[in-house]
C-alpha cells in the first residue's frame, strides 16, 4: 500500500474519519454490477441518515478529543429487545401495512442502468494518478466552511456524483394513508419515521427503504458538493449548517478501483476469474463509502448484477434467488440484514463457485475438472452410486443457478420450513452418533435482550433447539471432493457450538473454500465463512478422522466468531483480543464437544495445544516490537473518540502486525488463566450468561471483566484479582505474564506431551 500523504509517515494507525458523534448512517441500499472484464465494480449505494440528538453546528467541533465517547457496552438510543406487544409504532409508521400493492407498483421507479452511470463517470473522468489525493465536484469550493460535512470512510473509490434522493413520491403514498405526517422538513420526518418501524415490520421497512432508494434525486437544483481524499468521501449541501438539516437520504454514484484494497480480484483454483471482499486493515471503505467506526451500526440491502454462470454469495439472513436481469447476460441476486451491524461486516464473493452436495469420487472428479462445462454440478440429494461420467460431461446436471431459483427458504423470524428443492442441507445428528439437546424449555434465568429493536433469535422459541442452522458449502470444481470433509464436519461442529454457547445468531450458513492467494486460514462474516484450501483434508474420508483436525479445528474457530466478533463485537478495533481470543479459546472446547472426548481426554488435548501455543506466543514475543505485543494498546483511552467521532486504529498499517498472533495467543492465554480461577464448567457457563446480556452490542473490555467480577465475587475477596490487576498483568503491557511462565512448566509434562516427545526422539546409536 503506497504511503498516506496526509499522515505523519512515522505513524501506522489506520485513520477512521467518519464523524459517527454527528450523524449516523442507519441503513444501506447497494446496486453494484460486477465488471471482470475491467475489474471493477460500479453502482450506487444510497445511506439513510440519522442525526444525533443534542450535538449541534460544525463550530462545536473544537470541544477536543474524548469528548463525545459514549458507555461501554451499548450503541445509542439503546432500547429494549421486544419479542411481543410490538403493536405501538411512532407517529407517522401506522397503516404502512395497507401500502404494500402500492408499494410493489412503484418498485420499478428510477433505477440507474449502466449508460446513465458511465454519463456520470465523465464528472471524474481524469486518472487515477491525477486523483490519488483528491477527487471533487466542481463546484467544492463555493460552499463555506460553515456548511455542515458529512465524512465517510472512502479509499480507492472514484466517486461521480453525489445527490440527495427526493421520496416525495413514497412519503406522499404513506401520507395518503396517514394525513398527520407534516414537518418542516416532510421528507426528514418521514425517514425519521421509517426508521423507527418496530421489528415486527420489518418486511415492511426494508421494502420502504429499496423503494425509497429507487427515487429519483432531488430535482430543485441543491446538488450536494463533494470531495474525496485519500482516506474519506466528504458531502456538503449549501447553505446547511447542522446534521439536523442534512439530507436523510442521498444516493453515491461510485465505481471501484482493480487495486482497491477492500476486494480481491484473482483466479479460483480452476482458474476462473472471481473477486471476494478481501478483509484487509481498511476494511470494506474501497468497497462503497461507509461509516468504518464500529459504532455505526446499520442494516443493509444490496442488488448484486453478475454474469449469469457466477454465483453471488454475501451475508444475507435468507436464501438468495436470482432473477434475470432482461435481456442482459447478467441475473440479479438481493441479499439483506435485519440485525444492525458494523459495516466491516458486509462480505461479497463472485466466482464460479459450485456447491458441494455429494461425494465425488476422484475419476469422477478428474472427469470434471477436464471436460464438465463449469456452469454444472451435482444434482440434489445424488448419492456416489448415482453419479456417472457421462452425466458429467452430458452437462445433465444442475447449474448452481437453477438449483437456487426455486422457492427460497425462509429463514426469518419463526419461520425454519424448507422445501425439498432447497440447496440447504440438514442432517440427521443422530445418525451422526451426537447427542441431542432440546433449550427450548431452559429456564429464564432473568437475562434480558438490551440491544436496539430488530428480529433478534436470542427471543425466538424455534431458535433456542435448532442445534444446526442451514448449511451450504460451495468452492471450485476441482476441489470438490476434498471439500466433503467440510461438508460433514459442519453439522457436528455447529451442533458442538449450540451445546457450548446456546442459539446460533445467524438462521444460515455458507462456507466458501476461496482461492489459494486468502491470507489467512479462516475468516468469519455473518452468514458466511471463507475457509483457506490449507485447511483441506487430503485422504479419503473414510481413512479415518485424524486428518480433519485441523480442518474441523479451524471450522469451530469460525463459527465461534458467530457470537465473539460479530454478534458481540469489540467498541475499540484495537481490542482484538475480545474477538481472536475468544474464538481460540472456545475453539478447543467446541472441537472437543464436536468429537465427543470425555473430560481427560478433553483436558489432555487442551494442554497439548496449550503448549504448541505457548511456545509460538514465546517466540513471537521474542522477535516483535513492544509496542505491538500489548491487547489494549489504548489504555485509559480504550474507546474514546475526537468530538466527531473520529479515530484512529492503532498500528493497523503496520505490515508486521499482519504476520503476529499476540491477540489470538495472549488473549486465549488470559480466558485459560481466569477459567483456572472459576473453573471450566462455571466459566463456560458464564459465557453463555454474557451472550445473553451483550449480543447484538460492541462492549470493551471491562464490560466482560467486570460482569465476570461480579458473578465470582471470591476472584476479587479472595483471590485478590482486581480489575487493575488484569490490566496491568494481561491487557496493558507486553511481555508474558508470571502465570503463564508457571504454567507452561506443567503443560509440557503432561501425559500427550510425553508420548510426542518419546515419539520424536532421534534413533540411538546402536539402532
Amino acid at each position: 500500500m503506497e504511503p498516506d500523504k496526509d499522515l505523519n509517515p512515522d505513524m501506522d494507525d489506520l485513520p477512521l474519519r467518519a464523524n459517527t458523534n454527528h450523524i449516523l448512517v442507519r441503513h444501506y441500499v447497494l446496486d453494484l454490477t460486477i465488471h471482470f472484464d475491467r475489474k471493477v465494480i460500479s453502482g450506487s449505494v444510497v445511506l439513510f441518515l440519522e442525526p444525533c440528538s443534542g450535538l449541534g453546528t460544525k463550530a462545536e467541533d473544537d470541544i477536543g478529543p474524548g469528548a463525545g465517547t459514549i458507555e461501554a457496552g451499548g450503541s445509542r438510543d439503546v432500547s429494549v429487545c421486544r419479542s411481543c406487544d410490538m403493536d405501538t409504532v411512532e407517529d407517522g409508521t401506522k397503516g404502512l401495512g395497507e401500502t404494500t400493492t402500492r408499494m410493489e407498483k412503484m418498485s420499478g421507479a428510477s433505477e440507474m442502468d449502466g449508460a446513465e452511470f458511465q454519463a456520470l463517470s465523465a464528472v471524474g473522468s481524469q486518472t487515477a494518478s491525477e486523483t490519488e489525493n483528491i477527487q471533487s465536484s466542481h463546484s467544492w469550493e463555493t460552499t463555506s466552511d460553515d456548511d455542515f460535512t458529512l465524512v465517510l470512510d472512502c479509499c480507492d473509490l472514484d466517486v461521480s456524483k453525489v445527490e440527495e434522493v427526493d421520496v416525495t413520491s413514497v412519503s406522499s403514498m404513506v401520507a395518503s394513508e396517514r394525513s398527520d405526517v407534516s414537518s418542516v422538513n416532510p421528507q426528514a420526518a418521514f425517514i425519521q419515521n421509517l426508521m423507527s418501524v418496530p421489528s415486527s415490520r420489518w418486511r415492511q421497512k426494508q421494502q420502504l427503504f429499496l423503494l425509497c432508494s429507487r427515487a429519483h434525486g432531488a430535482q430543485d437544483g441543491s446538488s450536494l458538493h463533494f470531495q474525496r481524499d485519500r482516506w474519506s468521501l466528504q458531502v456538503r449541501k449549501k447553505g446547511v449548517a447542522t446534521p439536523q438539516e442534512f439530507p436523510r437520504a442521498l444516493r453515491i454514484c461510485y465505481e471501484t478501483r482493480p487495486t482497491g484494497g477492500s476486494v480481491r480480484w484473482t483466479k479460483d483454483q480452476d482458474n476462473r476469474v472471481c473477486v471476494y471482499t478481501a478483509g484487509s486493515p481498511i476494511n470494506n471503505r474501497a468497497l462503497f463509502p461507509c461509516q468504518e467506526p464500529p459504532v455505526a451500526m446499520s442494516t443493509w440491502h444490496a442488488t448484486v448484477r453478475a454474469p449469469s454462470e457466477c454465483v453471488v454469495l454475501m451475508s444475507g439472513e435468507e436464501q438468495a434467488v436470482p432473477i434475470e436481469d432482461g435481456d442482459t447476460p447478467f441475473l440479479i441476486w438481493n441479499y439483506y440484514v435485519t440485525m444492525p451491524m458494523p459495516a466491516s461486516t458486509f462480505t461479497l464473493a463472485v466466482g464460479h463457485w459450485h456447491q458441494v452436495t455429494a461425494e465425488i469420487p476422484p475419476a469422477l472428479e478428474r472427469g470434471v475438472r477436464a471436460g464438465a462445462h463449469c456452469s454444472k454440478i451435482a444434482k440434489l440429494g445424488a448419492g456416489p452410486g448415482e453419479w456417472t461420467e457421462a452425466d458429467l460431461r452430458s452437462g445433465l446436471v444442475s447449474s448452481i443457478s437453477e438449483v437456487v431459483k426455486g422457492s427460497p427458504l425462509k429463514t426469518g423470524s419463526g419461520d425454519q420450513t424448507t422445501r425439498s428443492d432447497s440447496a440447504f442441507c440438514y442432517s440427521s445428528l443422530e445418525d451422526e452418533g451426537l447427542s441431542v439437546t432440546d433449550d427450548s424449555g431452559m429456564v429464564d434465568d432473568g437475562i434480558c435482550c438490551s440491544h436496539g429493536d430488530y428480529p433478534c433469535r436470542f427471543t425466538e422459541q424455534s431458535a433456542r433447539s435448532q442445534r444446526v442452522i442451514p448449511h451450504r458449502v460451495f468452492g471450485p470444481v476441482c476441489l470438490l471432493q476434498k471439500a466433503q470433509g467440510v461438508l460433514k464436519l459442519l453439522p457436528r461442529c455447529l451442533a458442538a457450538a449450540h451445546t457450548v454457547l446456546g442459539v446460533h445468531p445467524f438462521p444460515r450458513l455458507d462456507v466458501l473454500i476461496v482461492p489459494a492467494g486468502f491470507s489467512s486460514l479462516g475468516m468469519a462474516s455473518p452468514h458466511i465463512i471463507f475457509l483457506s484450501q490449507s485447511v483441506l483434508y487430503g485422504g479419503s474420508l473414510g481413512s479415518g478422522e485424524n486428518g480433519l483436525s485441523l480442518c474441523g479445528s479451524r471450522m469451530c474457530h469460525e463459527i465461534a466468531h458467530s457470537w465473539f466478533g460479530l454478534v458481540i463485537g469489540a467498541r475499540d478495533w484495537t481490542e482484538e483480543w475480545i474477538s481472536e481470543g475468544f474464538a481460540t479459546y472456545l475453539e478447543d472446547i467446541i472441537w472437543a464437544q464436536a468429537q465427543q472426548l470425555s473430560l481427560q481426554e478433553t483436558a489432555e488435548q487442551s494442554d497439548l495445544k496449550a503448549l504448541l501455543r505457548w511456545r509460538r506466543l514465546f517466540d513471537e514475543l521474542q522477535n516483535s516490537e513492544e509496542a505491538l505485543q500489548i491487547l489494549r494498546p489504548n489504555l485509559e483511552n480504550t474507546g474514546q473518540v475526537s468530538e466527531s467521532g473520529s479515530s484512529t486504529v492503532k498500528h493497523a498499517l503496520n505490515p508486521e502486525k499482519t504476520f503476529m498472533q499476540v491477540h489470538y495467543l495472549k488473549g486465549y492465554f488470559l480466558l485459560r488463566f481466569l477459567a483456572s480461577q472459576v473453573g471450566e464448567q462455571q466459566f463456560i457457563d458464564f459465557f453463555r450468561s454474557f451472550v445473553k446480556k451483550y449480543h447484538g452490542q460492541l462492549i470493551l473490555s471491562q464490560d466482560f471483566l467486570r460482569m465476570l467480577l461480579i458473578t465470582f465475587p471470591s476472584m476479587e475477596s479472595i483471590k485478590g484479582l482486581t480489575l487493575n490487576a488484569i490490566y496491568a498483568d494481561w491487557l496493558d503491557r507486553p511481555g508474558i505474564p508470571k502465570w503463564l511462565y508457571e504454567r507452561s512448566a506443567v503443560w509440557s509434562q503432561t501425559r500427550l506431551v510425553e508420548e510426542v516427545k518419546a515419539e520424536s526422539l532421534p534413533l540411538s546409536v546402536s539402532e
